[in-house]
């Protein structure tokens, strides 16, 4: 590996002790998380709900496509993330695979604020697109943090890229939500639906006007001599991948973990805004809400990574576990036939310690794969990582389902997904610690 950078003084917050290619790193967290609060969030699926309905879809309907078309993008994306991990692992290969995801993902969202409204099933495939751009890219993006930095500062590196994010993906948000509640108000004479083609547009803008300095100065350091044949060889390298982590305890253990409590993650943030709607927040409440955390989160992020420097990531992703505890046990007396008014303060607090832990959690998790993995190989075990992260809010979505069903309570399902954290902490508890370095 090459030497580093030595880090560089700058007026810039947060970036003084940074590289040019850490901060180069971090920065494009801060673009493209634009796509996740804009799209993927909020303003996607009032555009298709709008267009589809518009089109005689019923209500319910239109919620199981825009369901089922989540599903499908992250099914494929899920699939493909060993074969990127392996494909990125040659010298040369790593920043192609990053533009041609980066620029599915651009155009895509470029696609949707011009596509026809009465083509619903087209915007959905768009949609679809879009998110398959984005996954992949993040998906070798995060391989790009063994390229930037090293084991030491990986922690401060990645926690700080997810710190950026949360204000990145807040910012165009603040830009883009108020014109749509205007109009949802009659403040602004203006058609919904070409407020929410402006917000995908402030996206695209976002996303591209950020990305400079990672293309210029964040480079593939790590990787292998391409062979002939490498594409039908990378099927070869995935399946011996496989094989070597089943055989390295440490490792498989902890992508277990990872697995259930990501999933107990995802699950909460996919229920947590449908189940505020139920119980009768209001669209503009859960908007405040979603902004409000995000800027929580993005300290907390800073605070996991330097507090991770002298207690390790260890132990401050056991704190997130129990943090992620407390939510779901709120959740639990969160019983819709509570006055409208505790259950807002619940809510709230619910989504503050999510705001808390979210961050944090996500990047040390990162940051330690990066730390425990073989460096001449971290694409391709980053790929089975992200198959991990990809797939995540299945269990916890079942159960919730599972447990609603039979209670008739929804908020008995979200408490019930504590059983993931539970047992992720479990299993977590038999993974090296990182205090002292790996």
């Amino acid at each position: 590996m090459e030497t580093m950078e030595k880090p560089r003084r700058s007026w810039i917050p947060f970036k003084k002790g940074l590289t040019n290619e850490e901060f180069s790193w971090v920065l494009y967290d801060w673009a493209s998380q634009s796509y996740v609060m804009i799209v993927m969030t909020v303003i996607f699926v009032l555009f298709f709900r709008a267009a589809a309905m518009g089109q005689g879809v019923d209500s319910a309907d239109a919620n199981a496509y825009y369901a089922f078309s989540n599903t499908i993008s992250m099914v494929i994306i899920g699939l493909l993330a060993p074969i990127i991990g392996t494909l990125s692992g040659y010298k040369g290969k790593k920043k192609i695979l990053f533009t041609i995801f980066a620029v599915m993902g651009l155009l895509g969202t470029f696609g949707l604020a011009f596509v026809p409204e009465s083509w619903w099933p087209v915007i959905l495939v768009i949609f679809i697109i879009s998110s398959i751009g984005y996954a992949g890219n993040t998906k070798v993006y995060d391989t790009f943090l063994v390229d930037v930095t090293d084991n030491k500062r990986m922690n401060w590196v990645s926690s700080l890229g997810f710190a950026f994010g949360y204000i990145g993906g807040a910012l165009p948000f603040i830009l883009a939500v108020p014109l749509v509640i205007l109009v949802n108000l009659g403040m602004v004479d203006m058609d919904i639906m070409l407020a929410y083609r402006i917000a995908f547009i402030i996206a695209v803008v976002w996303w591209l006007a950020f990305m400079g300095p990672f293309m210029k100065n964040v480079h593939q350091k790590i990787g292998s001599e391409p062979e002939p044949q490498y594409v039908r060889k990378s099927f070869i390298r995935i399946w011996t991948t496989f094989k070597e982590i089943a055989t390295q305890k440490h490792i498989l253990i902890f992508l277990v973990a990872f697995f259930l409590y990501s999933d107990g993650v995802g699950s909460i943030i996919r229920m947590a805004v449908a189940y505020g709607d139920e119980i009768g927040l209001g669209e503009i409440t859960l908007l405040m809400v979603l902004l409000v955390t995000q800027f929580v989160a993005m300290p907390f992020a800073i605070l996991y990574g330097k507090l991770s420097q002298k207690v390790g990531a260890k132990f401050m992703i056991y704190v997130a576990i129990f943090t992620y505890c407390v939510v779901c046990m709120i959740a639990l007396f969160m019983n819709p036939a509570r006055e409208l008014r505790t259950l807002t303060i619940m809510f709230w607090a619910l989504a503050m310690l999510v705001g808390t832990a979210q961050g944090g959690i996500q990047a040390l998790s990162r940051s330690y794969f990066g730390q425990i993995i073989p460096k001449e190989k971290s694409n391709e075990y980053f790929g089975f990582y992200n198959v991990c992260s990809r797939f995540a809010s299945m269990l916890g979505t079942a159960i919730f389902g599972v447990i609603a069903l039979l209670t008739g309570q929804s908020h008995y399902g979200i408490a019930g997904i504590a059983i993931l954290f539970i047992a992720a902490a479990v299993i977590f508890k038999f993974v090296p610690s990182d205090r002292y370095g790996i």
